[in-house]
């Protein structure tokens, strides 16, 4: 029997894919590919989400495409900037377009950037609101701090720990997700 490659989504909390965050979900989302992986990656800055209220938004093609490109995914590899002691705007809104039916039982992976010093606000924010979508955050996490000076010229994580720590976060997504599947077989 032939399995099928994990679909992974990768979300970025800012516009640019060059961002940070969009660097941050880029090299998770690349080490989820060598290993195997199906992924993708939602670019804000190419298909923007109307806030949620706006005139005709509900129907909006850029939201039915990001729903239905969420739904038919297995995991979900996510990266916000801390602004103000929690997730962006952009983060929020993203998440407002889904729902339990688009990622309820599914994994995620999260991550943030900060200009100061590490700490948890985002990632626990995230948590909270992903538990309400009745999805899965996996115990891994990663708060990369003094973002600017966290990247070389490449755009790779200049700490070794850092690297390391953002590859076992994508083992236990991928794991995690295989073994749900499996249960659910």
């Amino acid at each position: 029997m032939t399995q099928t490659p994990l679909r992974i989504l990768g979300l970025s909390g800012e516009y640019r894919a060059t961002s940070k965050s969009g660097m941050m979900v880029n090299l998770a989302l690349s080490y989820a590919e060598s290993k195997g992986a199906e992924i993708m990656f939602w670019d804000c800055a190419e298909k923007p989400l109307p806030f949620v209220g706006e005139d005709g938004c509900w129907e909006h093609p850029n939201v039915k495409e990001f729903q239905a490109l969420a739904s038919s995914c297995d995991a979900f590899l996510i990266c916000s900037p801390e602004y103000h002691g929690t997730m962006s705007g952009v983060m929020k809104n993203t998440f407002d377009w889904l729902y339990d039916k688009h990622v309820g039982g599914k994994v995620f992976g999260l991550m943030c950037t900060l200009g100061g010093m590490q700490n948890s606000n985002t990632l626990n924010h995230m948590r909270i609101m992903l538990r309400w979508l009745h999805a899965w955050p996996v115990p891994e996490q990663l708060a990369v701090g003094h973002v600017k000076e966290a990247f070389d010229d490449e755009g790779n994580l200049t700490d070794e720990d850092m690297q390391n720590r953002l590859h076992g976060l994508v083992n236990s997504v991928m794991e995690t997700s295989s073994l749900f599947a499996t249960q659910s077989e």
